[in-house]
């Protein structure tokens, strides 16, 4: 079992050159990968989402990337065609109205108009950004299962006490249609004094009380619920949203059993169940 949240760097260095990639995981229902990379780097964002995709399944993934190089002498390349298309835009937009036209600051700062020496070897780039990303991949996925495990534990702390509660119910749950044939005997005692009650009459209303209160088949696939869920905290792999839907499944089998049951020891313990399961719900959510 893995966390969707998580950190990862990675970083490769060669001669003076240095490039770092850092990877930031939160949860997600489905994979999504947010990658700043420079706008020369055409091949990288492909590069990126194959090394990630490759460990991580779902989550949202935030890639920070920075590229140094300290070495040799760098000039600066302008792209001469682009500059020229700002100003001819920036000339039209002044015959509209539009007041100042661009200063030459201002072109060198616009987009894709200044690149570095350093910047046209790509292809060196790309490489090492692979391996850098390979290994925050790593880290962040080794980090990944580490918080796996401490919501793995917490699974099973919080599953066996609906457990324990469940198999309270189940012991309870016999006791209270006679109880209520008990009681109700009183009452009409109390009422009609020595008069004897009318059986037949007395045997139909608890029949429907017990048909009412009858939670044999919550109880059952509760049961049923929880022990699938414990076989998939051992099974391990991409089981979040297996989890969430047998959370969704036992949320609904308690309620039910709360409506139904007219007890007060069993609505305790259906109100306990609740409780435990509700920190199940907002766990699984961080569950790959």
């Amino acid at each position: 079992m893995k966390s969707m949240t998580g950190y990862g760097k990675g970083e490769v260095r060669r001669d003076n050159k240095t490039l770092t990639v850092e990877l930031k995981a939160v949860n997600n229902r489905f994979l999504e990968i947010n990658a700043r990379l420079p706008k020369y780097l055409l091949k990288g964002d492909e590069i990126v989402r194959k090394e990630i995709s490759s460990l991580i399944k779902r989550g949202t993934i935030e890639l920070y990337f920075d590229y140094k190089d300290l070495g040799g002498d760098k000039s600066l390349i302008v792209d001469y065609a682009l500059a020229k298309s700002y100003v001819e835009a920036s000339k039209k937009l002044v015959e509209l109205g539009v007041k100042d036209e661009l200063t030459a600051a201002d072109i060198l700062r616009l987009p894709d108009v200044v690149s570095t020496s350093g910047e046209s070897d790509a292809d060196e780039i790309c490489e090492m950004l692979t391996v850098a990303t390979r290994e925050a991949v790593a880290r962040l996925d080794e980090m990944r299962i580490v918080e796996g495990k401490s919501v793995e534990s917490d699974f099973r702390k919080l599953i066996g006490n609906i457990a324990a509660h469940l198999s309270v119910v189940k012991e309870r749950a016999p006791m209270v249609v006679e109880e209520y044939r008990q009681k109700l005997l009183k009452r009409i005692s109390d009422y009609l004094n020595e008069i004897e009650p009318d059986e037949a009459r007395l045997l139909n209303e608890v029949a429907f009380f017990a048909d009412k209160a009858d939670i044999n088949e919550e109880i059952s696939r509760l049961q049923s619920h929880i022990d699938q869920f414990t076989s998939l905290l051992s099974l391990g792999g991409e089981v979040g949203r297996k989890l969430d839907f047998l959370a969704q499944e036992m949320n609904r089998e308690i309620n039910t059993m709360g409506s139904k049951s007219n007890d007060i020891e069993i609505a305790g313990h259906v109100v306990a169940m609740k409780n435990e399961l509700e920190k199940i719900k907002e766990q699984v959510r961080n569950v790959e």
